[in-house]
Formats: structure tokens, C-alpha cells, sequence
């Protein structure tokens, strides 16, 4: 008897598809869904953006229209995150009694530290201290105390025959790696200036505010000040700026010199960091038992594009973000649909739609934290995330080694298609919510129809999503979701090691850096990096660090963010013993770690 309202409800909700069974899932009414999602009306969904509440209110609505009952109240949990930075008034830099003008002469980065500095000026070349190339632009001057002139990017850029590279930049050549670099050599500020002398033909341009990509806090004054500034300030030193850029081109030798002692800066910068509250939406469909499957996808894009858009000459315009992941949230949609006209199970089913992703899985690390039922009684997590493009008919489903018998449910709920799913990537690790979920030791499995042309670009639109072909994979995933909920035994909990990533040719020190083996969670603490596992028999295991701990120093610099303590770990090779200190609770620890080789 209990299953009337809720069929008759979700008639109700979906009357443009009455003909379809409640009981099937269905392409039409999947593609309506993201049709909306996507729609222009949503502004691409940017964590914090009016779009992305409007994106909430349709989720939470759809989820009463089936059936699905609110946790504690409610459909939503709230928290808050900061989605972006915004220029403050107080930028202001005086060169002895001139004046320059913010956005005219000079603008901060979006991660820029907020302060006052006062020092004199060291012109320091590109700012690089690269051992393996026998090259450091900080060596033989001393710029403790002091600001910092830069030039962008890196040595012999246009040189097939470079040390560095020439086809590409290193890491070294980042602006977040400049940030720590300078920071670590004792510099108070840096000025960075567009390197002219490779560029005659360009117009010196200053970055527009918020595009380049970095931490919410590099930990040091950072700015971008025009070229023809920094070439008249050299020229008052008696130095030619475009010179010293080609000679260093010619022998990789450093040109790095101070400037008069009568020259001083006084540099204010203020960058603000805005934050909103954003919403997760949970809905249950209860079992018999307290015990529960999660099933979820995250419902936030890009908005109008930001540092994260992979088409820099169109931000600003809408990233609908159809494929990523309006398609996994309507497959969330239609998948409670599906499964609010059916008989109750023995566990039940809770859906989870998360913000933040786009900015570092926040929505589903809030909720591993901060859980509204117990963590413990739920026996598996299913997340979709850009799953509407299945190319050749191929579905990849990843995580199936993270629990006792996943690999047999997933063989047995594929058999009803004729999809070919690739089981290639065993463990629960990887750049999507599943991780938050990992890392609480729950067993995960992850779907995903693969990266395309279109991934992160106003491209992404919803006529490409292949609604039939999704269907299919949705039907992969309601069988795996029924078998887990129907089964006597839940899967036990196994923990696989993420592929070591390989070390690649562009990174300073060789890609990646050896191998460390902690698992970062990309919400940033104050200061360090707080880690949400680490991997079992990895060098920080060994050493005692575990999921939780929160990184503060290695090899004796200081972390502040996850760019810090990626460079220092670039800066080693493997085989090195580095002393790491650490938080854990209220307790400042220190340990000695072996890094090993990436396999």
C-alpha cells in the first residue's frame, strides 16, 4: 500500500513522460534533466552563484516529487567555502614619491598575501633555484628583507636546445613556485614583470585578476607591475633590463643585482577572499535496516569559466558544464526516480548531490566530515561524474578493488547491457568525490564515460550528451545499487594503493618529485596541508604520518599551502631522507622520511 503516493507522486512530477513506467529508467526524461542543468538560465553553475542555488532548489525539488524523505529535516546541508578573491581598495605601491596606479601600473595576483611591506629592491632574474639544471638566480645575492623584481616564466622559453625545455615550461617557471621560491630565500614581496626581451612584438598586458591559478594564500606579496616600470627602474641602476633578460638566454648565468639604497618600495596589497554559503542536497529512500548505500554526483561547473577553464579566451562566457556534471546529477535524478517507485529494500539508499568539487571535492569532504547519518553504516558510495558521453560504448568503473565483492557486482549488473565497462583502475583515489569517501575507508565505485574535447569549455553543451547510451550506464549502476542493498554481507572495506602517478619531463626535478605516498584533501587549512590518508606501506607510512595530519614543514621549509609543499617535494630525488614536521590533534611531531622512487 505504501507504494501508491509514491507512484502516483512521481507520476505527478514527470506528466510529459506518463507513458514511461515509473519502474524504467528512461533517456527522455534523463535529458530534460540536464537540458535544465545546462540551460543558460543556471549561468553554469559556479560554486557560490546564484545558478548554483537555482541548480539546488530543482535537485531538492525533484527528490520530494519521487518520493525521497529529508535527513533531519531537511534536503540541504549547508557550509561555507570561499569561491573566489576579489582585488580590495587598499593596493597602493609608492616608489620614493611616485605613485603608481593599481590595474594601470600594477595589479596584485588573486593569491597574493594581504599586507604592508617596506624594502628596497633586488632585481633577481626569473626567480628560479633549479639544482638539476645547475641554475639558481638567488645565488650570490642576498634578498632577505627585501622586494623582489622577476622576470615571467623561465630561461631560453623559445629554445628547442634549453636546459629547462624550451618546448614547454618546467615547473619552475609557475608563479605559485616563484611565490616559494622567493618566500623561502627570505624575500617580503615579489614584483613579477612580463619577459619584454623575448616579446618585442606582444604588448605588455597585466594579468586580469583572479585568471592565474594558485592557493588561496601563497604566504608573500605577489604583483604584476608593468615592463616599462621595472625597465626604467634598472635603467636608474645603470642597467639595461632587456640586456640582462638575453644574456642570462645566452649562458644561464644569473644577472641578479640590488638596487640603489636610495631606492625603496612601500607596496600595500589587499586581496579578499569571499565566501558563501553553498549547499550539499541529501535525500533518503529508507530500508529495512539503519545500514545504507550512497549514491551521488556533484551539481557545480565552472560558472563563466575561471583559472580551472581550458579555454582562457573564453572566460567569461557560460561553461554549461552538460557532461561535467549535470549528466551524473541527472542520473542521480533519474535514479531516484527509478528507485522511489520500487518496494522498500533491506538497506537504504541515500542520494547526495555535492557543491564544490570544481573547487577541491569540498561538498563531499564537508559531508565525510560532517556525515547526517553514521559513516559506518554505509556499506558502499556510488558516484557519477561525467558520465554522459560513453565513447565506442565503453563505461569506465573504478574503485571495484575498495571492497570484498564489487568486481562480481559490477560483472553482474553489466551483463544486462552491451556496454563494455573497463575495470582498469582498481583503487578508490582519484579527482572526484569518491575520494572524500576513500579516504573514511567506505568502498567506492566511481563512473565515468572519459574526458573529451569539450571538458571544461563553453562546449560542453547538452545536445552532446547521448541519452540513450547513459541510460545504459545508469542501469549499470541501479543493479550494483540494488545488489548492495538486497545483499546478506555488505563488502568489506579493502585498501588499495593508488597508482604511484609516473614521473614525467616537464616538472622541475622530473614531474611529480619522488614519491611521498599522502593523499592531500584540496580544502586548505589555514597553514600546511592537512592530509586525508596516505598510502598504505608509502614512505610517509613508514614514517608513522597518517590521514589527518597536517603538514607544516618539509626539509626544512615552510608549508603553507598544497603548491609549497608540491615544489619542495619536487625539489628532492628519491632515496633522500627529509624530516617532515607535522600537526596531529594539538600536537606539533616531527619524522624522518625515505622518499622512493614512482613506479
Amino acid at each position: 500500500m505504501k507504494l501508491i503516493p509514491l507512484l502516483l507522486s512521481a507520476a505527478l512530477a514527470f506528466a510529459g513522460s506518463s507513458r514511461v513506467p515509473p519502474q524504467e529508467l528512461d533517456s527522455d526524461t534523463y535529458v530534460r534533466h540536464v537540458k535544465f542543468l545546462a540551460s543558460e538560465k543556471l549561468q553554469g553553475r559556479a560554486t557560490g552563484s546564484p545558478g548554483l542555488e537555482k541548480a539546488a532548489a530543482y535537485i531538492a525539488k525533484q527528490f520530494k516529487a519521487v518520493g525521497l524523505k529529508p535527513v533531519k529535516n531537511t534536503y540541504f546541508q549547508e557550509f561555507n567555502v570561499t569561491v573566489r578573491n576579489q582585488m580590495g581598495a587598499k593596493n597602493r605601491l609608492l616608489v620614493g614619491k611616485q605613485a603608481l596606479k593599481a590595474k594601470d601600473d600594477f595589479v596584485p595576483f588573486n593569491f597574493s598575501s594581504s599586507t604592508k611591506v617596506s624594502c628596497p629592491v633586488v632585481f633577481a632574474g626569473f626567480g628560479i633555484s633549479a639544482k638539476e639544471y645547475n641554475y639558481d638566480d638567488y645565488a650570490g645575492i642576498d634578498v632577505k628583507g627585501k622586494c623582489v623584481v622577476l622576470l615571467r616564466y623561465e630561461p631560453q622559453e623559445f629554445d628547442e636546445k634549453s636546459v629547462f625545455n624550451g618546448k614547454t615550461y618546467t615547473g619552475h617557471s609557475q608563479l605559485p613556485a616563484k611565490a616559494f621560491n622567493a618566500r623561502e630565500k627570505g624575500a617580503k614581496a615579489v614584483l613579477l614583470v612580463n619577459n619584454m626581451a623575448v616579446r618585442p612584438n606582444e604588448v605588455d598586458k597585466l594579468e586580469k585578476f583572479g585568471q592565474s591559478q594558485g592557493p588561496a594564500d601563497s604566504g608573500i606579496p605577489f604583483v604584476h607591475l608593468r615592463y616599462e616600470i621595472a625597465e626604467r627602474w634598472a635603467k636608474e641602476a645603470g642597467k639595461d633590463l632587456k640586456a640582462l633578460a638575453l644574456d642570462i638566454d645566452k649562458d644561464l648565468k644569473p644577472r641578479s643585482f640590488p638596487m640603489p639604497d636610495s631606492f625603496h618600495l612601500e607596496l600595500e596589497t589587499e586581496v579578499q577572499h569571499v565566501q558563501k554559503h553553498v549547499r550539499n542536497i541529501v535525500g533518503m529512500i529508507p530500508g529495512e535496516s539503519d545500514e545504507y548505500v550512497i549514491i551521488g554526483a556533484h551539481y557545480d561547473h565552472l560558472g563563466l569559466g575561471d583559472q580551472h577553464s581550458l579555454a582562457p579566451s573564453l572566460i567569461g562566457k557560460i561553461h554549461p558544464g552538460a557532461d561535467d556534471n549535470a549528466s551524473g546529477s541527472a542520473g542521480l535524478l533519474e535514479l531516484a526516480r527509478y528507485f522511489g517507485a520500487r518496494p522498500k529494500m533491506k538497506r537504504g539508499l541515500l542520494f547526495l548531490s555535492f557543491a564544490g568539487e570544481e573547487l577541491g571535492l569540498l561538498g563531499s569532504a564537508y559531508y565525510a566530515e560532517h556525515p547526517t547519518l553514521p559513516l559506518d553504516k554505509a556499506v558502499a558510495m556510488i558516484n557519477m561524474d561525467m558520465i554522459g558521453r560513453p565513447a565506442n560504448g565503453r563505461i569506465f568503473v573504478n574503485g571495484t578493488g575498495t571492497g570484498s565483492n564489487l568486481k562480481a557486482i559490477i560483472d553482474k549488473a553489466a551483463s544486462s547491457t552491451d556496454l563494455k565497462v573497463d575495470l582498469a583502475e582498481k583503487s578508490g583515489y582519484g579527482s572526484s568525490d569518491h575520494t572524500s569517501f576513500t579516504a573514511k575507508q567506505v568502498p567506492v565505485i566511481f563512473f565515468f564515460s572519459g574526458l573529451h574535447a569539450d571538458y571544461h569549455k563553453p562546449s560542453d553543451t547538452w545536445d552532446k550528451i547521448d541519452g540513450p547510451q547513459t541510460v545504459k550506464v545508469l542501469r549499470i549502476v541501479a543493479g550494483a545499487a540494488e545488489q548492495l542493498a538486497a545483499a546478506p554481507d555488505r563488502p568489506q572495506y579493502v585498501k588499495v594503493e593508488a597508482p604511484r602517478m609516473p614521473t614525467g619531463s616537464s616538472g622541475g626535478g622530473g614531474g611529480y618529485g619522488p614519491y611521498f605516498g599522502s593523499i592531500p584533501d584540496f580544502a586548505e587549512v589555514p597553514n600546511g596541508v592537512r592530509f586525508s590518508d596516505v598510502r598504505e606501506g608509502s614512505p610517509a607510512a613508514k614514517a608513522g604520518l597518517k590521514g589527518g595530519d597536517i603538514l607544516i614543514e618539509f626539509d626544512g621549509k615552510g608549508i603553507k599551502n598544497l603548491y609549497d609543499y608540491t615544489f619542495a617535494l619536487r625539489a628532492r630525488k628519491p632515496g633522500d631522507v627529509v624530516k617532515v614536521r607535522y600537526l596531529r590533534g594539538g600536537q606539533t611531531l616531527q619524522a624522518d622520511v625515505t622518499l622512493e622512487q614512482r613506479k
